[in-house]
This record gives structure tokens, sequence and C-alpha cells, in this order.
């Protein structure tokens, strides 16, 4: 080995192989298992720290710099309750398809397997939600060890890759080498599929083509929107992948997911091609399964995805296509236009009825308190094409994907796998990641209560999101579900709720409530001119259970 490395310990080595893989941002619940880390932080000028709150809120930030990036996000916490809390974001990473790196601080060595103070088999826990789990050995292995979780991270489906830390490790020290980055390979489409494909779409009459997954690039966005104007393909996102397509386009048909229009349904029932491109076709994106018939759907599917694992394992398509999503992209456009289409009324179709769900209806005589979808309605007219909306779960979510028309990609932050409290803190990773960009987060007041700590992060770091708390008092997607199944038992839904707006005043942030409708603007203007962190209280109707139902004495209506 070269006498010129100088001897470093763990933590050192651990720093400058991330720095060498290109990370500037990594999230963080300091610990004292990975001390000689946050020492070697201490002088990497290109790494920015971000100490935040709690581990869960770590986590699910570096999965929303992971989304806004398509770069690992990086986050360490501390061994036992850390991981714990952490799992949270890794379970999003990995139902999202999101590369994610997460460190976590281990026993020593020699403690391994006494159950010494909060140790825990990382590889059993971790091992059914993320791609890779390893622990670091030796201090000799670390820049290779590091190497290989971005490759793995960043290949195939992106997911999450979870590295264990002995304290003895990053003590120690040793002479080794850094390594360069990996270079990441991507699977291009072969000649035969793209020409089978341009056969099965020539002889379609209602092709439907559904965008999702991640590895998106801006290029390759553009690209198959060009690619779907040429041909006038009627195009849907699936579940929280909006961002994918320009909603505006004459091409755009909605999303498919919870809260999918009953004609956007029927139109993929009716289609007679599906053109899959990225989404897995999730439980959320068929309906259970039932929307696309599994596993032999009636319709011809071609599907592409970058992962040849994902083909086949739930559905057997038509045409299997292993493709990166910017290798497919590319490959597009080698694809002979068609002089005519005889979909051309369908896809217009497709898009009116897409505007009419889109378009706030009109509220119920006994209606009280805050539109909401009036209130998205207007920030999706007066925000601009590149602000970031964030959400966590719950039955508010179904108006911000309703009323809401995204038009670039990386302005979607949302967890597809339902995860309450995901808002706020992707919506300060956001701001940090690009503090030009609006970060507007809404949270229902259940899903808030989860991480409303993040507010200090929020303002300890200079990041001016708006979080728009969705206030009816309950726990509204367990209380629709209560009275479908059990009808007028309320049981564990009801919530009762802190002053939203002192809270927020107590951590220096902009806090007021909105009563009407049409306050809410001014609210909104005085919020984003305060140039700090703001909570805006809406005080909506309990009754309105979602944009078309309504809760009853008797039950849903």
């Amino acid at each position: 080995m070269s006498d010129l490395i100088s001897q470093r310990n763990g933590g050192q080595i651990l720093v400058s192989a991330l720095s060498s893989n290109g990370v500037d941002t990594i999230y963080c619940m300091p610990g004292e298992s990975y001390l000689p880390v946050l020492d070697a932080l201490h002088d990497a000028a290109g790494i920015r720290t971000i100490v935040t709150r709690h581990e869960g809120a770590a986590s699910n930030m570096a999965d929303a710099y992971g989304k806004l990036t398509g770069r690992p996000g990086i986050c360490f916490v501390t061994r036992g309750p850390g991981a714990t809390h952490a799992s949270n974001g890794v379970h999003t990473a990995h139902q999202d398809s999101t590369p994610m790196i997460m460190f976590i601080g281990q026993v020593e060595t020699e403690f391994l397997g006494r159950e010494a103070f909060q140790e825990i088999d990382y590889r059993q826990m971790f091992g059914g939600i993320a791609k890779w789990v390893t622990e670091l050995d030796t201090i000799e292995r670390i820049p290779e060890i590091i190497s290989r979780a971005f490759s793995t991270a960043l290949s195939g489906r992106p997911g999450p890759v979870v590295i264990a830390l002995p304290e003895d490790v990053l003590f120690g020290t040793a002479q080794v080498n850094d390594l360069p980055a990996p270079r990441i390979a991507h699977a291009a489409p072969a000649p035969d599929a793209m020409a089978e494909m341009q056969r099965l779409l020539a002889t379609s009459s209602r092709p439907l083509v559904i965008v999702g997954g991640t590895g998106w690039s801006p290029a390759a966005c553009k690209a198959l929107e060009r690619f779907a104007h040429a041909n006038s393909l009627p195009v849907a996102a699936s579940f929280r992948r909006q961002d994918l397509f320009d909603n505006r386009l004459p091409e755009y048909a909605g999303q498919i997911g919870i809260g999918i229009s009953p004609a956007l349904a029927d139109r993929v029932r009716k289609a007679d091609l599906l053109l899959v491109i990225g989404s897995r076709l999730s439980e959320a994106v068929t309906s259970g399964y039932t929307l696309i018939g599994v596993p032999q759907p009636e319709q011809i599917m071609i599907h592409v995805h970058p992962d040849p694992e994902e083909l086949g394992h739930v559905y057997q398509a038509h045409l299997p296509v292993n493709a990166s999503m910017q290798e497919f992209a590319v490959a597009l456009s080698d694809i002979p236009l068609p002089g005519s289409v005889p979909w051309g009324a369908w896809t217009r179709d497709a898009h009116a009825d897409y505007v009419k769900h889109s378009t706030p209806p009109a509220l119920h005589a006994d209606h009280k308190g805050v539109d909401l979808a009036r209130v998205v309605a207007w920030l999706d007219d007066i925000l601009p094409d590149n602000a970031v909306i964030t959400n966590g779960a719950g039955n508010y979510t179904a108006w911000v994907h309703r009323f809401y028309r995204y038009r670039q990609p990386g302005t979607e932050l949302a967890p597809t796998n339902g995860a309450m409290g995901y808002g706020l803190p992707a919506a300060v990773a956001a701001s940090l990641q690009d503090p030009s960009r609006p970060a507007i987060c809404f949270a229902g007041d259940g899903c808030f209560m989860m991480y409303p700590q993040e507010l200090a992060t929020a303002m300890q770091f200079d990041a001016p999101v708006v979080v728009i708390v969705v206030n009816n008092g309950m726990l509204a997607t367990i209380r629709m579900h209560q009275e479908q199944k059990f009808p007028g038992r309320i049981s564990g839904t009801t919530l009762s709720n802190p002053d939203f707006i002192r809270f927020a005043q107590s951590f220096g942030a902009h806090g007021e409530r909105v009563e009407r409708t049409e306050d809410f603007p001014a609210a909104f203007e005085r919020a984003r001119a305060a140039g700090k962190p703001a909570l805006i209280e809406l005080m909506v109707d309990p009754s309105q259970i979602t944009a078309q139902t309504r809760l009853t004495q008797t039950g849903l209506a």
C-alpha cells in the first residue's frame, strides 16, 4: 500500500468514501455509536449534515432526497431504538423504489451475539425490506462496502441498503485507498422488443400508457411526452407518480391508484393494450389486483421495467422489456411514427374525463368550513411549475392528488407505501435541496402529529416550508373504513388536537388558522412572505369524508 496514504480511523475512511461517491448531504440523529463519523463530518467541507429531531424523519428526508435527485439519500442513526425508529423510511424507500443508504451504529464486534446494550441483528431486522443488509467486519473493507452499497442502491430497481457500523471498526485505524464512484449499468431494450412493441401498437385501437416507478430523468420524461404526443397516446400515471407526465397535456388521462376516477377505471378495463413503463403495478395501482387481471391480463400488456426480477413477478406480460427508463426513452425516439392512428377520439375523451374529474365540484348544501378542493385548485393556479408538493397518508391526500395538476418531474413527494407523517420531513428535504423552489406540505391533523417536531429542523436550517394542516378532528381514512364495515360504531378514530397555531409559533414559525375558503389566499401569501417555516390550519367539514362522500347519522352517503 502506498506510503502516501495516511493512517485514518474508520469514520474518516467512511466519510471520505461518501465524498468519493458525490454525497453532499446526510440526514441524521446523532448517537455515540458512530462518534468517529460525526467527528469526520466536522472536516468534510463538501457534505452538509442535517440533524433531525427523530430518526424516522431522518430516514424520510433521505428518501425524499433520493426521489428528488436520483442519487442515494444518506441517513445515519444510532443502534437499537434509533434503527427501529428509522425503519419507517427504509420501508418507504423499499416500496417506492428509492435509492437510499442507511448507516446504523453497532456494538463492538466482540460483544455481538450477547444482546449487548441496544444490540440488534440488522440482517434479520431489515432483511425483508432492504436490497442489501451488511455489517462492516474490518476497517480495510470500508471503501469496498461503500462502493457496493451505491451500486446496489442504484442498479436495476433502486432501493435501500443498510450498513451496520461496529464501534471498534469506526475507532480503529488503517491505511486504506479510496475508491472512485462505481459506474452503474443501465439495461437497454433489445431492438426486436422495440419492433414487436411497434407491431402491437399498430394493431391496437384502444391503447393506454401507464407510467410509474423511479429512475426517470427530466430528459426521459420529455422523451415520453414527445412519443405520446406524436402518437396521440393516452398516458395515465400510477399511484403518486403524477409528476412524471405534465398533467396539462392533452394526452394525460389521470392517476391510476387510490381515488381513481370511475371513468379512468373503466378505460383501463376497456383498453386492448397496456404499455406499462416503470410501474410494478402494485396493489394500490391495480385496485387490489382487480383492475388488471392477475397473473394474465385480459389486455395485451407490454411491461417495461429496469429490473428483470420484476418482470413476471406478478404479471405475465405479453411482451416483457428489461430496460431503464432513460434507455427506453431514448429508444422511443427511434420508433417510426404512423401517419395516423385510430384512437384519437379515445385519447381526447380520456383527457376530457380527467379535466372534468380534476375540476372542483359544487359543494353540498350542508358543507361547513374550508373547501379543500378549491384550496388545492387555487394553489394549482398560482404556484410555479417547479413547486414541490408533499404529503403523507390520509383521506386528505385524495383532494391533493385529484385537484393539483403536476407539471414537472420531482414535484410530487408522496409515499406509495402510505406512511403517515412523511410530508413535513420531505418538504424540509426539498426546501434544503433547492431553496429556490416552494415546498408545500399537506398533512392531516393525525398525519402532522407523527413528526411535528421537525418544525424545529426547518427553523434551525432555514427551510421556509409551508405546512397546510387539514383539521377534521379524526383519523378520516380509518373512520371511512369503519363506516363501510361497522356503520355508526365509532371507535379509536376521534382526535383531540393541540392548538396548532400556538404550537407552530412556539418554534418561531409563522402560524394562522383559516375557517373560510375565501380567506385562504391571503393567509397563504402571508405565510410565504414570512420568509420562514409556516403553518396554516384549515378547519374543514368533518362530514366531508372524501371529495364525493359525506358522513351521515346512518353511515356514508
